[in-house]
């Protein structure tokens, strides 16, 4: 199958299409871990300031991807407060990198982990951890041997989700890391490249072709992932 889509696509298009998978990869690995923390946080937590934490959490999935990318530009820019530290202190610099595509796609499919894990969470049956708790299991190994087995049909789906998501980000990636072919160039800015160029048309449907199955196997992957850990778990769904 890759050799298909080599022989398909030209070397500058497969390079778009590599790029875009390892920036949507990274991005799932460099934010599931918090999105866990938080989800678990907003459902299983009461504090001042949850509904805030919330909304700031969501906020990706109703503000232009474009307000985003400038927002990171400008925290994490080479001036910013965040980036203008990472240079200083490590020499890091996340604009207009490869690092700084995965951040922003990381930002922008951050919501989709913490609403899958925190629905999983919700239907987690707390009697569970009580009956732990009251044999002496820590608050740590209760999360570890009970309640992280139960949501991980959440972690896994909402990954995937993600990951496929992420494959499609476009408006956070080129303000925030730009449209450098090699660097920064994914598949979705590829395509933009190409029907900004003339007789790109041809290029442009190939990309788009790639992108759609990339995205409908995406989805049909964290489908089949959440059923078979449902069923696993005993809790296979109609």
């Amino acid at each position: 199958m890759i050799e298909a889509a080599t022989g398909w696509l030209t070397a500058e298009e497969w390079q778009a299409v590599r790029l875009s998978l390892g920036v949507a990869l990274r991005s799932v690995v460099f934010g599931l871990p918090p999105a866990v923390l938080v989800a678990w946080l907003l459902a299983r937590r009461r504090f001042p300031g949850r509904a805030l934490l919330d909304a700031l959490v969501h906020l990706p999935l109703v503000m232009p991807p474009v307000v985003v990318g400038w927002l990171l530009l400008v925290t994490f820019g080479v001036r910013g407060p965040v980036g203008s530290l990472l240079d200083d202190w490590f020499g890091l610099r996340l604009v207009f990198t490869t690092g700084g595509a995965a951040l922003a796609t990381a930002v922008m499919s951050f919501p989709l982990i913490v609403r899958a894990v925190r629905l999983s969470l919700e239907t987690v049956d707390q009697g569970l951890e009580e009956a732990a708790r009251s044999l002496g299991a820590g608050p740590l190994d209760r999360f570890v041997s009970i309640t992280l087995p139960l949501i991980s049909p959440g972690i896994l789906s909402g990954a995937i989700t993600a990951f496929a998501a992420g494959l499609g980000e476009f408006g956070a990636v080129i303000t925030f890391a730009s449209n450098i072919p090699g660097e920064t160039q994914t598949l979705p800015l590829a395509i933009y490249a190409a029907t900004q160029t003339p007789g790109g048309e041809a290029t442009a449907a190939r990309l788009a072709a790639v992108s759609f199955a990339l995205a409908v196997g995406g989805l049909l992957l964290a489908e089949l992932v959440s059923r078979r850990m449902q069923r696993l778990l005993g809790r296979e769904r109609g």
